[in-house]
């Protein structure tokens, strides 16, 4: 077995390492207090050529693998949760989406802008009353004409509020469940579309945008089905495989980053006329936490190595997500208590990497249904032996 990376992906680690130490580390705490990203950030992401990465170079890309964008997400994710966080949105759930399921107009119109960011992109699935369990979405379509005509209403979409195009689930007959819904690529700016911020304030993930988006007798041509009547929902589950490798990795560099501010921490921290990290118990929680770091980038790396191969990816994206998310929090509890008073305010970044940590557990779906997931894969299908 070769645990090594090639030098392609070597590059777009070091070129995502380099944007993440150097731009956007300097801005993270500030982002975080302010609850908004540059926008002049996504810009610079385009043309550093980070958000089309995984794109054919026809549409501006550069086909990088699913690896080269894990190690591009772990960079990010090991400084800022939110512009990861955007990216994977951006990139994993939408232009990797419509190049999968996209016609070639659609591919030829959307990509290279969203390559470039030009436009940005979200996804529109969860609803007040359908989160985890998608196929109850409330959200209709109807065909009218040379139109559908969208209702509904959508919560929680990353950069909804910023985005210009929006993958959006409605159903065309409810009753068919997930048999019955499609997805639609669609202009933000259009009639029939309100947009307003989430209420209240983060717990983590502050600079993020967090949108409710409202469709209101929204008239869309028929070009803006994405994919086949009745296929949103493969469509959808497509899109989270892509999804769920992007928070895994993410979450991989959140703990790794807690690692490293609490080796630095106890290596230079004073008490009791010696360092802290020379007593056991901190030295415990160091290599406990160490453990947790290279299991989850064994499992992330694992889950994007069978992707690249193009072999089937739900469980392993599924095991990659869950143990590197719970991996993370675990360490991010171990940095702020090992931190002590520093690391209860926002002076150390350890303080924004618990709070940003708990995001990860819930989006791309909750580590309850990646248990629910893995143990469907293992068991099977009743009666199937």
């Amino acid at each position: 077995m070769d645990f090594s990376i090639t030098d392609s992906q070597r590059a777009v680690q070091e070129r995502a390492r380099e944007f993440a130490q150097k731009r956007v580390a300097p801005l993270a705490r500030e982002m975080d207090e302010r609850g908004a990203m540059p926008l002049e950030l996504v810009r610079e992401m385009g043309a550093r050529g980070l958000l089309g990465g995984p794109l054919p170079r026809a549409y501006g890309g550069e086909e990088w693998d699913a690896v080269a964008l894990a190690l591009c997400y772990e960079e990010l994710g090991c400084v800022d949760s939110s512009v990861r966080g955007f990216m994977t949105v951006h990139t994993s759930l939408v232009s990797q989406c419509i190049l999968k399921w996209g016609t070639d107009a659609q591919r030829e119109k959307y990509l290279p802008r969203l390559a470039r960011g030009e436009w940005i992109g979200c996804y529109g699935l969860t609803e007040p009353n359908a989160g985890s369990d998608a196929a109850s979405m409330e959200s209709v379509a109807r065909a009218d004409g040379d139109a559908f005509v969208l209702n509904g209403e959508k919560i929680w979409i990353t950069n909804g509020g910023i985005a210009d195009v929006g993958i959006v689930f409605a159903s065309m007959d409810r009753a068919l469940k997930h048999k019955g819904i499609c997805a639609f690529l669609i202009d933000l700016n259009a009639p029939g579309i309100r947009r307003e911020k989430m209420p209240g304030k983060e717990l983590g993930h502050r600079a993020s945008d967090h949108a409710r988006i409202f469709f209101e007798n929204c008239r869309v041509p028929q070009t803006a089905l994405l994919g086949e009547r009745g296929q949103g929902f493969r469509v959808a589950m497509s899109a989270l495989d892509h999804g769920r490798l992007g928070v895994a990795a993410g979450a991989l560099g959140v703990a790794q980053a807690c690692l490293d501010a609490s080796v630095a921490f106890a290596r230079t921290r004073r008490q009791f006329g010696q360092r802290i990290g020379d007593f056991e118990m901190i030295q415990s929680a160091l290599a406990n936490m160490a453990a947790d770091v290279d299991a989850a980038r064994l499992l992330v790396y694992h889950a994007a190595w069978l992707h690249a191969r193009g072999e089937r990816v739900t469980r392993a994206t599924s095991v990659a997500k869950l143990f590197a998310t719970e991996a993370a929090v675990r360490a991010a509890s171990e940095a702020v208590l090992i931190h002590g008073g520093r690391g209860y305010s926002n002076e150390y970044p350890v303080e924004r990497y618990y709070r940003d940590i708990k995001g990860l557990q819930i989006y791309e779906g909750a580590s309850h249904i990646q248990r629910i997931v893995i143990a469907r894969e293992l068991l099977g299908k009743d009666g199937a032996l």
